[in-house]
């Protein structure tokens, strides 16, 4: 076990240089791009690229985009403290590209690594005072093995291993488990939208932490617009299933709309999305989100023609 974890750490911490070296290339892109912003109104899109604008949109709402997606999101939380300690504010930062190499005509290698960079979360202590707890989260790693159109046309399919890496700075924050289990999405692709489900499982294989058995399940459906703009929902939803009656299910509905704009030379999407807690756990549980992603679009530079 240790062997296969020092693998799995090796890995990821490859994927995160790859990464970081993506992330050097967006900063480098904005600056060249700061001039043209400065004496122009380069951030709107020009009416020639209205017709690349919704596949664009498209791209940075799908789960298995051929293009890279180096997203970051923030999540804003209003958190329902147990015994009457009213409402807390719960803070998440999460850098989690979206990395496609093509493998051939028709396979694609999709990497989804979701690195929690900032976590701030209330929690009662056992004096049942409020406090908070604030640093790094655990990393999600995802692979899924994705056919192309060449072989099942409009329709988004995908399949592959997912894990869990205990790299929280505090139990409180993280499960101190390492997790492993299946993932998959399942869509389609249209003229003018696009809709997927996303589920993942773990199971804990190793650690100090209480025994996990868990999903978390993205849906969405992404209305897009020729001038770039797109409205639509793309909640998660998540169960618990070692957690008692009453407390395994959080599931959010929610209305997100977003923009695609420029930055410098990248095209990037800007998605704002307020999510409401219609099923959540008896305590320690959100009951609304605000969701904040800018969603700069790189070509792939591994495996591409």
């Amino acid at each position: 076990m240790t062997r296969i974890m020092k693998v799995c750490v090796v890995h990821c911490a490859r994927l995160i240089i790859t990464t970081v070296v993506a992330a050097a290339l967006i900063v480098a892109g904005l600056k060249s791009g700061i001039a043209q912003a400065q004496e122009s109104s380069a951030h709107e899109l020009s009416a020639a690229e209205n017709d690349s604008a919704a596949e664009a949109s498209k791209q940075a709402a799908n789960p298995l985009a051929s293009a890279w997606l180096m997203q970051i999101q923030q999540n804003s939380n209003w958190v329902a403290m147990p015994t009457n300690n009213g409402n807390r504010f719960q803070s998440n930062l999460q850098l989690q590209p979206l990395l496609s190499v093509k493998l051939s005509n028709d396979w694609s290698l999709i990497t989804r690594p979701v690195l929690q960079i900032f976590n701030s979360t209330p929690f009662q202590d056992q004096t049942t005072q409020a406090k908070r707890v604030t640093g790094f989260g655990d990393t999600v790693l995802a692979f899924a093995l994705s056919p192309g159109p060449k072989l099942v046309g409009n329709w988004l399919l995908a399949a592959g291993p997912t894990f869990i890496f205990p790299t929280a700075t505090s139990s409180l924050i993280g499960e101190n488990k390492l997790q492993v289990g299946p993932a998959a999405a399942v869509g389609y692709k249209g003229k003018n939208f696009i809709t997927y489900v996303f589920p993942q499982q773990w199971f804990s294989v190793g650690g100090n932490g209480r025994r996990t058995n868990h999903m978390l399940l993205y849906y969405a459906f992404v209305r897009v617009y020729s001038n770039g703009w797109s409205v639509g929902t793309n909640p998660s939803m998540s169960v618990d299933w070692e957690a008692s009656k009453g407390n395994k299910v959080a599931f959010p509905v929610g209305l997100q709309v977003g923009r695609l704009r420029k930055l410098g030379p990248l095209p990037a999407k800007f998605d704002v999305q307020v999510q409401y807690f219609a099923v959540r756990p008896q305590a320690n549980s959100p009951k609304w989100n605000l969701q904040l992603q800018i969603t700069p679009i790189l070509p792939a530079l591994i495996g591409a023609k």
